[in-house]
């Protein structure tokens, strides 16, 4: 045998060895894996829904009367009580009519005490037979006349002081003063916008719920449903801290989505939440009889999800799931397995369909209470 044929059966030989040991590799026996059995739980979970904020109140200030913008008595982001100074109109013009209706008013009721004078002399004579009734008749119509005038006069008067007070803009409630697209010297017109105010002591989450989510809510009960709290997860993912409560549901569902609106109210003590700010509400939901299958024992192929069960030879297989719900650490499953599977908890990475493996059992409450401490 010359020098070549020795090197090809010299490389034959190690790559025949080398396949011989990846064989037995396969084929080994792996001993010590963790495995458990699925439980059934009944237990409630957290459903996130997206939501707008918006305050109890939110109205938008605007001006009643026209005129050049005064004085502007407050700025953006600041708090202001009921009844406080918002903006100020010039009114010098409205003050000239007020005074000039209350001369027109106080002239009418000089003329009207004028005519009572009158009317009285006029009563003497008749009763003395100097003059006709007919001219008591004419007194008296010229006082219902003038009294006539004074209440119209007084309605003018009225309606102008109504008017200059138009010119002064005041908050109609506790609020936050927001963006002022105005500057003092612009001219307003009746019904421009000065401002928007809102009332942030309390709010609302408003939020969609699809019909199959709204039917499970029912079934949670009427008791249930009154107490049940509702948390608020903030854009930046963190918890807002204090707890909301449905308050009400509308009556009817939107034909293009098929969901539904609730409204929760939450506490806003530290002014936190803004109007038109958005969240996601975290609302309960009660799950009964699902079996508890620990993340760590699914892998995923082609988009599908699969556990290793051990059968009473000690071969795995491969079984698929649908996780319904996920929870920390754990997914739940409607259907698909017993309490006679036994399921590869750990060293999934390390089997393959068809092998053979020596197991550690572990109860699954045991995974779960260690999985609380994680």
């Amino acid at each position: 045998m010359n020098q070549a044929s020795k090197l090809i059966a010299c490389v034959g030989f190690i790559l025949l060895q080398a396949c011989g040991s990846k064989n037995e590799s396969a084929n080994e026996e792996i001993s010590s894996l963790e495995v458990s059995v699925p439980i059934q739980i009944d237990t409630t979970l957290s459903q996130e829904f997206v939501a707008d904020i918006h305050a109890i109140n939110n109205v938008e200030i605007r001006a009643r009367v026209k005129g050049y913008l005064d004085k502007i008595h407050v700025d953006e982001g600041k708090a202001v009580r009921k009844g406080q100074v918002l903006f100020t109109i010039n009114n010098s013009a409205y003050l000239a009519e007020v005074m000039r209706v209350k001369s027109v008013l106080n002239q009418t009721i000089a003329d009207l005490k004028g005519e009572q004078l009158n009317l009285e002399n006029t009563r003497l004579l008749v009763e003395k037979n100097v003059i006709s009734k007919t001219q008591l008749a004419i007194a008296l119509a010229k006082i219902e006349g003038l009294k006539a005038k004074k209440e119209e006069a007084q309605a003018h008067v009225k309606a102008a002081e109504l008017r200059v007070e138009y010119y002064s803009i005041r908050a109609p409630f506790d609020g936050v003063v927001d963006r002022l697209p105005l500057k003092m010297g612009s001219l307003v017109d009746e019904g421009t916008l000065l401002t928007t105010l809102s009332d942030t002591k309390n709010v609302f989450a408003y939020f969609n719920v699809s019909e199959k989510e709204y039917l499970a809510f029912a079934e949670l009960g009427e008791a249930f449903k009154q107490n049940a709290a509702v948390s608020l997860l903030l854009a930046n993912g963190e918890l807002y801290p204090h707890a909301g409560k449905v308050e009400t549901i509308e009556g009817e569902f939107d034909k293009n989505t098929g969901s539904i609106a609730f409204r929760a109210r939450f506490d806003n003590p530290e002014k936190l939440l803004k109007h038109g700010s958005s969240g996601k509400i975290q609302m309960p939901k009660k799950v009964t009889n699902y079996w508890v299958i620990p993340q760590k024992a699914v892998f995923e192929i082609q988009e599908k999800n699969y556990v290793f069960v051990k059968d009473k030879d000690g071969i795995v297989k491969m079984k698929s799931l649908l996780p319904e719900f996920r929870m920390p650490h754990f997914f739940l499953v409607k259907s698909g397995f017993s309490k006679s599977d036994t399921v590869l908890i750990e060293g999934i990475q390390l089997v393959k369909q068809g092998q053979k493996i020596r197991t550690v059992f572990k109860p699954m409450r045991q995974i779960i209470q260690q999985a609380k401490t994680l």
